[in-house]
């Protein structure tokens, strides 16, 4: 059956590859570039997004902006009008996204720093400071000054949580939107040039999303962004002050209250004061140093719980600020992506979580940790150390973690990443010591995009440990072909018995995984209610996955996506059939159903729909069922927002997992997950958080069974913010216990 799936696949493939020839919309970048002069002046503006001063009538303005969606090519509906300015301190941005509804047209949900641009109308810069074509600075804000900020390196890796130090003010009119942009020169990278006058790579970009309307300045094919450089346009006149040390302090203290109870023994509970703080030095225009002591994560968000039911270990992201910059540098692998290219496989040699974390998601105390990156044309070096305290149970540890990538051709890349993990010795009773192993990871990489379409990135990796347990490889290769018409990937990887990333994460191990798929994006005028749908995008996504040490077949699923339906205002709705294989190798207890070993063959249904993100009111369901295993399983995960004005957003979820007659037991139950997050908000800068979730039953495995989080954050000045939180860990079957506290943070933020 299985053979025939993919043959059928591997025809619908080569049916395709007949039409890529003919696929014309994948544009070359223009060889002419748009060009425009900033214009320089000599006093210091008022950053209120009014552009009312006299200086902004001095820079010649660009319009006419191109639209991208939903009709690649079009002038678009509503221009938008740019100025730029610079003194010896900024870069002045000014923009006025012009708008015959004026505020009323407007979509914003909330105020969340980097926010979801799928929700926003929005304006933004990519800017390119050495006209490498390839790395990009991304600044955005909606009509409402909320800023996003990230690092986008070849369109392909972004360093989304990079929060830099700029200035944003709007306004709203009945005739449109302004932004006032204010980025400091030492927030920028550029090359110290002999040259009094400098050109930069930029595009600008904006997103009318009540008609979901997107439109750039320079322009690029749909199925890119506005980061791919190489097609941005170019801005002439700059002269930037050289770059000089920019340094930047940032120490806090911080108050907690602890109260922790605990099945079998009495409350404890305590205060504690704490200092320390980060430090970063900006040695030259390419290399930047971090520095932190006493580390503290106090104001990160909390994880959310996840009932799992795969086979695949859960994979919770990082959530701390210091791991989140540069993290496009070290967090070289592969992943489950949107369009699922990697199919359920992840693996990364390195993963921050593994430093200051235990298994549960606990934090265990940091001392002190560097981090050295160096960006240029040519090359990338970074390096990380870390020095974890000894806390219980677990051993002080040093963490040393290295990278080095090189650039080569147009966008290509070859590197390499190692690990190291060295635990010291531990004394576990009067007259016993636990050796400390030390456990390293090296592995070498590649990325190769050969013309704008097709690209190719592929890994090897190598664990080993001192205590000989520890040797094995994983590795992986992904073909990837994407057009305005057509997108196809094939990821073959393997991991093998051995194989373990001390400080890294696989989903699997003993297992290769060969996971091919393709979509097929069409527009055509056959499409009903074209006022309603935007596009047609039906595929197949396949996941086969062997046992890496006996070469057998241990699960399959084919996911054929026959309907999905892009709504032009950005809601979807698809159905998907998934024939599924699995072969038991072990005993397997999803949420405790104890399901014994043996070969098993099912169906499994989806339907995916969900609503205008933008409206007031916004809703996603996810719905699975079908046979699961020798049993059934239905799971019904749905969402709803309601977000009456931008300074108001609460969202509720509701995820069931419903058995029936599963496993040797024969076992029928439900196991719920509830959860609801708030945000209110005063203005971008003064916010209260708040987030609760509840599972109906405590997953045997460790889960909890309620956590709270709550957090009052106030920006009283450029990145420099009070914090007050409140936690609450509910009871944990694994250690019996649950914990609170409450704590304030203060940090202030100094640049030189």
């Amino acid at each position: 059956m299985h053979f025939r799936l993919l043959t059928t696949f591997l025809f619908v493939l080569l049916t395709g590859v007949s039409v890529f020839a003919q696929d014309a919309t994948i544009f070359k970048p223009d060889s002419v570039k748009r060009t425009l002069t900033a214009q320089g002046i000599s006093t210091n503006l008022r950053i209120d997004g009014k552009l009312d001063e006299g200086a902004w009538q001095q820079a010649a303005p660009v319009r006419n902006f191109i639209m991208i969606e939903p009709f690649q090519g079009n002038t678009a509906t509503h221009d938008t009008e740019v100025r730029v300015l610079f003194n010896r301190h900024f870069l002045y941005i000014g923009a006025f996204c012009r708008d015959s509804l004026g505020r009323k047209s407007l979509r914003i949900t909330d105020f969340k720093r980097d926010f979801n641009v799928r929700t926003h109308d929005h304006f933004g810069i990519a800017i390119d400071g050495f006209n490498d074509r390839r790395n990009a600075m991304i600044m955005a804000t909606n009509p409402y000054g909320t800023q996003r900020d990230l690092l986008s390196f070849d369109d392909l890796l972004y360093d989304t949580d990079w929060d830099g130090l700029w200035r944003v003010r709007t306004s709203r009119t009945d005739s449109g939107w302004v932004a006032e942009m204010a980025i400091p020169w030492q927030t920028l990278r550029y090359p110290k040039s002999a040259d009094s006058t400098q050109s930069w790579g930029i595009n600008f970009f904006r997103n009318r999303r009540m008609t979901n309307e997107l439109t750039s300045w320079s322009r690029y094919p749909r199925s890119f962004s506005a980061y791919r450089m190489d097609y941005a346009g170019r801005i002439t006149g700059l002269q930037p002050p050289p770059p000089t040390a920019n340094i930047r302090f940032q120490p806090y203290i911080l108050t907690s209250f602890n109260h922790k109870t605990q099945e079998g023994s009495p409350d404890v509970s305590g205060s504690s004061v704490k200092l320390g703080g980060e430090a970063k030095w900006a040695i030259n225009p390419n290399t930047v140093l971090d520095l932190t002591f006493n580390t503290d994560f106090a104001q990160a968000d909390a994880d959310r719980q996840v009932n799992n039911v795969t086979r695949f270990s859960v994979f919770f992201p990082e959530r701390r600020q210091f791991f989140l910059e540069n993290a496009s540098l070290f967090g070289t692998g592969v992943g489950p992506t949107e369009d699922m290219s990697g199919g359920s496989m992840r693996i990364q040699p390195f993963f921050s979580r593994r430093i200051g974390l235990d298994d549960f998601g606990n934090p265990i105390p940091i001392d002190a940790g560097a981090r050295l990156v160096y960006r240029s044309l040519k090359r990338n070096v970074g390096g990380i150390v870390m020095r974890q305290r000894a806390n219980g149970s677990s051993p002080a540890t040093n963490f040393a973690v290295g990278r080095y990538s090189q650039n080569f051709g147009a966008q290509n890349r070859l590197g390499a990443l190692f690990t190291i993990r060295q635990e010291t010795d531990l004394a576990v009773g009067k007259d016993s010591i636990r050796q400390g192993t030390t456990s390293v990871v090296g592995a070498v990489d590649g990325f190769f995009r050969f013309n704008e379409s097709h690209s190719l990135s592929t890994m090897l990796i190598q664990s080993a440990s001192t205590d000989g347990k520890q040797r094995g490889m994983a590795g992986y290769a992904q073909y990837y072909y994407t057009s305005n018409q057509w997108k196809f990937w094939w990821t073959q990887s393997v991991v093998t018995k051995d194989f373990n990333p001390s400080v890294g994460f696989v989903s699997r191990s003993d297992v290769i995984a060969t996971t091919p798929g393709v979509f097929f994006y069409n527009r055509g005028k056959w499409i009903p209610f074209k006022k309603v749908i935007r596009a047609f995008e039906p595929g197949i996504m396949t996941e086969f996955y062997h046992q890496a040490s006996t070469g057998r077949l241990i699960e399959s699923v084919i996911s054929i996506n026959p309907i999905w339906f892009n709504f032009q205002r950005g809601g979807y709705f698809g159905i998907l059939v998934n024939p599924t294989y699995q072969y038991l190798t072990e005993v397997f207890d999803p949420l405790g159903v104890i399901i014994q070993p043996g070969t098993y063959r099912y169906t499994r249904y989806q339907v995916y729909a969900a609503t205008n993100p933008s409206r007031k009111v916004s809703s996603s369901l996810n719905y699975e069922g079908g046979r699961y295993y020798n049993g059934a399983l239905g799971t019904y995960d749905f969402s709803v927002r309601y977000s009456p004005i931008p300074n108001i957003a609460l969202t509720g979820r509701y995820v069931s997992n419903r058995f029936r007659d599963v496993g040797e037991s024969k076992t029928t139950t439900t196991v719920d997950l509830y959860s609801i997050e708030g945000r209110m908000a005063l203005n971008p800068r003064l916010q209260l958080i708040g987030f609760y979730q509840k599972n109906s039953t405590a997953n045997p495995n460790g889960g909890l069974r309620d956590t709270y989080n709550i957090r009052l954050a106030w920006e009283y000045r450029p990145l420099s913010f009070l914090y007050l939180v409140f936690n609450r860990r509910g009871f944990n079957n694994l250690t019996r216990q649950q914990e609170q506290n409450v704590i304030a943070k203060l940090s202030y933020l100094k640049q030189f």
